[in-house]
């Protein structure tokens, strides 16, 4: 169903797809979903993990055309990342960062920066970008879900992060598409750092993106509760 309606999709010019969830590595047919996009004519094939389990697939994924990794990770410190997770898997993840990367993937990190929990390691992960060449993205915190009860006392806002960045390095905007969820910087340090600043600059005017759910649902947006059903379909006309 999923290389289905990607492929009717695909004709209806989607011409980039993002493997996300909850955790696509919990599949079992990951591999095999994976391999069948690649036959599709896209653009950009990529995923979005915790990092937690793709050590090991990464190998076989290097060989199809996903070539696109994010990893969400809050934390560079091994203890707190523990407690945001409540897994001690960080040398797991940070294992599978440095093997995609080695692996030749494009690889970028999405940090969702919580006041009081990890906004004092802002730093810290523009020193990894620049040591690693790795393109970190910081996400303000949405008020979805569990983050309603603590959103007032934990919002950290792009402008802020960017002021306090202002202070210690020199910064150049990047160009990005006009659809792009981030807007982007390379510092004088050589990091390369984002913003997807949902809260205080949403980008919903120029948004291109569709989300298709687990259920088969097809939906604008992940804050849209209806949307169409694609389950069953012999045909789609979107």
């Amino acid at each position: 169903e999923i290389l289905f309606i990607c492929n009717e999709l695909v004709k209806s010019e989607i011409d980039e797809i993002r493997l996300t969830g909850g955790e696509p590595t919990l599949r079992h047919d990951l591999l095999e979903i994976v391999n069948k996009l690649s036959e599709l004519p896209l653009k950009k094939l990529g995923l979005t993990t915790n990092g937690t389990r793709i050590l090991n697939l990464l190998p076989e994924i290097a060989k199809t055309n996903c070539q696109y990794l994010n990893f969400s990770l809050d934390s560079l410190n091994s203890e707190k990342f523990t407690t945001i997770t409540r897994r001690p898997s960080f040398q797991k993840v940070m294992d599978s960062i440095l093997k995609a990367k080695e692996l030749k993937f494009t690889v970028k990190i999405n940090t969702v920066l919580m006041k009081g929990v990890n906004s004092e390691e802002i730093e810290d992960f523009i020193n990894f970008s620049s040591q690693h060449n790795i393109e970190v993205r910081f996400l303000e915190l949405m008020r979805i879900g569990t983050a309603n009860k603590r959103f007032n006392e934990q919002f950290i806002s792009a402008g802020e992060v960017i002021n306090f960045i202002d202070k210690r390095w020199d910064k150049t905007s990047l160009k990005v598409s006009k659809d792009s969820t981030s807007f982007n910087y390379k510092l004088s340090n050589n990091a390369k750092i984002g913003f997807i600043a949902s809260e205080s600059k949403p980008f919903c005017t120029a948004c291109s993106r569709l989300r298709l759910g687990s259920d088969g649902t097809l939906r604008p947006c992940l804050m849209v509760n209806d949307g169409l059903s694609l389950r069953n379909k012999n045909s789609l006309e979107i």
